[in-house]
C-alpha cells in the first residue's frame, strides 16, 4: 500500500478515537465531570469542557491533516497523562478491575507510540498539509 494511503489509514484510524470521545464528553458534561470528580481532579467541570474540547478538535485536525506533527505530539502527550491519571493503579483489590485499567493504560501508551510515529511521518500528501507544502493549499 502507497505511503500516503497508509498515513491516510492511520489518520482515520486515530481520528476515529478522538472525535466520537470529543462528543460524547460534550453531549453529557455532568457524566464526564462526574468521572473526574471521581478521580480526584480540581475543577472537573472545567476539565470536562476543555477534555472535550481538545479530544473533538485535535481529532477533527488529525482527520484532515491540518498541523499534523504539532497536534499529534499533543494528543501523544494527552494518551501519556490520560492514562496515567485514569488508568496507573485504578482498579483497587479487584483483580478484574485492576487488570482492565491495565490494559487500558497500555492502550494509551501504544496510542501515544502511533502518534508519535505520525508527527514524524507527518500527515501525507492526501491531506491539508500535503496541499500546502504542494503550493496547493
Amino acid at each position: 500500500m502507497p505511503r500516503d494511503a497508509l498515513l491516510l489509514l492511520s489518520r482515520l484510524l486515530l481520528a476515529a478515537l478522538f472525535i466520537p470521545s470529543g462528543f460524547h464528553a460534550l453531549a453529557d458534561i455532568a457524566g464526564t465531570s462526574g468521572y473526574f470528580a471521581g478521580l480526584g481532579m480540581p475543577l472537573p467541570t472545567l476539565a470536562a469542557w476543555g477534555t472535550g474540547l481538545f479530544e473533538l478538535i485535535a481529532g477533527l485536525l488529525i482527520l484532515v491533516g491540518f498541523q499534523t506533527p504539532v497536534v499529534a505530539l499533543l494528543l501523544a502527550a494527552f494518551c501519556i497523562v490520560a492514562g496515567a491519571i485514569g488508568h496507573y493503579g485504578q482498579g483497587g483489590d479487584d483483580p478484574m478491575l485492576a487488570f482492565m485499567h491495565q490494559q487500558m493504560l497500555m492502550k494509551d501508551i501504544a496510542i501515544a507510540g502511533g502518534f508519535l510515529a505520525l508527527a514524524m511521518a507527518g500527515a501525507g500528501a492526501w491531506s491539508i498539509d500535503g496541499r500546502i507544502a504542494a503550493g496547493r493549499g
